[in-house]
């Protein structure tokens, strides 16, 4: 709950001893019992040393930020920063306003020792406390029981103190040992280090922006290569993207007799999403019929009917917080007609292409130069390029690109805790890098035309089709992390058949 809620007048508090000693009695003991170190925390401590070593002898500060307003005094679900999840290791578990800071450590000769972490935040209170029951920000009654110091030391292998502790924390030697942070992840957090390095004589500047912009640059750019535990998460991510797929499919028929089916399909994804994880890792795309040719419909205010297609683009995001991305064009009575199978069959040769060209060492614009040859190619086929362009022509990025008309985006991200992971990096360092074993990335090429284009034949018009697998690059080329979803147009077909039980 946000602090205009704390301070509602409709928030009563309690006004007698006698009542606030009758809040205070009568409860069992609470568990003392400390939970068991968490799979993730050793690897959380390795990339916490690689930070470590980029940084020396700085402070570093990562805030999972706070709770954010909706309207009026509702706030949205709480997710925390990704840099803070990646270096804590805390997924869903995190509670809003935890601040993780990386303190130098020196010996006693004076060399760089590397760093000492250590979460800040509020913990459990006691029930003796008026926190207990009337603060409606932090309060065990309103928001639950928030972990104690003692369980997150245990549970992630971090050090823990009380929140209160932070601002004389970062104030130490802030004259002398340079304090940075990740500034989007928490207004009150940025507005704190700001003061801090105005009283050591290190007001705002062009040099500390730039130094606070290159830890998140650097934290966004780490995260590039998962390592063995994230990969773990990932496969668990589109194991639960397919639950929710197979969902909807399951019901395609549903979407089209209960009217606003658009809305019935994400309704059912969501469902599934929040079951098996923690949400969805992004809004949902439903298009069905000619809003498939909305690169990025959300709304997903509209009818399915028979006979249409349906682009589901949707990713589970797990307790990890880490997130698919798969994309099905789905035929809403189970086969494709003509003209859908044939401009479906494209794309999915275009991805195929595309998935072709991920191995290490490969470029990742190689992807993106692999589907859109194939796209160019089927465009000019159809007659749908200008007079006097081929494809070499069209794929002049000086004088060309025309086949961007019906595809727009580029065919592949990285994908991790964000839906668009690492978008820090330079393009030096994504798109113009070499691929290398570790990374996820997404394989999306699409055909988008729209009902109105008069430029496309008539039997295109109003279709939209895109395929999304989301694939790790391994030591001797992918591994489709998706490929328990089908693509071509006939497994597609196969598939729903099977989901509904019509085999």
């Amino acid at each position: 709950m946000s602090e205009a809620q704390k301070k509602s007048p409709s928030r009563t508090q309690p006004t007698t001893d006698a009542f606030r000693a009758f809040v205070r009695d009568g409860w069992a003991p609470r568990s003392t019992e400390l939970p068991p170190p968490a799979e993730v925390a050793r690897y959380a401590a390795a990339r916490r040393a690689r930070l470590s070593a980029a940084y020396p002898g700085s402070r570093l500060v990562v805030p999972a930020g706070g709770l954010k307003i909706r309207s009026n005094d509702c706030d949205y679900v709480f997710r925390a920063h990704s840099a803070f999840a990646w270096l804590t290791g805390m997924g869903s578990e995190t509670e809003p306003d935890m601040v993780l800071v990386l303190h130098p450590v020196r010996d006693a000769d004076g060399t760089d020792a590397g760093h000492e972490a250590v979460v800040y935040f509020r913990p459990l209170a006691g029930r003796d406390t008026e926190e207990f029951f009337a603060d409606t920000r932090y309060g065990e009654f309103w928001v639950g029981a928030r972990p104690t110091l003692e369980q997150v030391r245990a549970t992630f292998g971090i050090e823990a103190r009380h929140i209160d502790e932070l601002s004389d924390a970062l104030a130490k030697d802030a004259g002398t040992v340079p304090l940075l942070l990740v500034r989007d992840a928490d207004p009150e957090i940025a507005a704190l280090v700001d003061k801090v390095r105005a009283e050591a004589g290190q007001p705002a500047s062009e040099a500390t922006a730039e130094a606070d912009e290159g830890l998140a640059a650097y934290l966004s750019l780490a995260r590039m290569v998962k390592d063995d535990w994230e990969v773990e998460q990932m496969r668990a991510a589109v194991a639960a993207t397919q639950v929710g797929f197979e969902a909807v499919i399951a019901d395609l028929a549903g979407a089209v007799d209960r009217g606003r089916g658009e809305r019935w399909v994400e309704g059912l994804f969501g469902l599934h999403a929040r079951h098996t994880g923690n949400g969805i890792g992004y809004d949902s795309i439903c298009a069905a019929g000619d809003h498939a040719t909305t690169l990025h419909w959300i709304k997903n205010t509209g009818q399915v009917r028979p006979g249409d297609m349906v682009l589901l683009d949707a990713g589970v995001e797990v307790d990890s917080l880490y997130t698919a991305d798969i994309t099905r064009t789905l035929p809403v009575d189970g086969t494709f007609t003509e003209a859908q199978r044939e401009l479906y069959d494209a794309v999915y040769a275009a991805q195929q292409a595309a998935m072709e060209a991920v191995r290490p060492g490969a470029k990742f614009s190689d992807l993106h130069a692999a589907a859109i040859r194939v796209i160019a190619e089927h465009l000019h086929a159809w007659g749908m390029l200008p007079d006097g362009v081929d494809v070499e022509a069209t794929l002049d990025p000086e004088t060309g690109m025309f086949h961007r008309r019906w595809m727009v985006h580029g065919t592949s991200h990285h994908l991790g805790l964000d839906v668009h992971d690492c978008a820090l990096a330079t393009r030096e360092d994504y798109t113009d890098a070499e691929l290398r074993p570790g990374m996820v990335l997404t394989v999306e090429p699409g055909l988008y035309v729209k009902a109105d284009d008069l430029l496309a034949p008539e039997r295109f018009r109003g279709l939209g089709v895109r395929i999304e697998d989301d694939v790790l690059v391994t030591e001797t080329g992918f591994e489709n992390l998706s490929a328990g979803m089908p693509r071509t147009s006939g497994d597609v077909e196969a598939w729903i058949r099977r989901v509904q039980g019509r085999m």
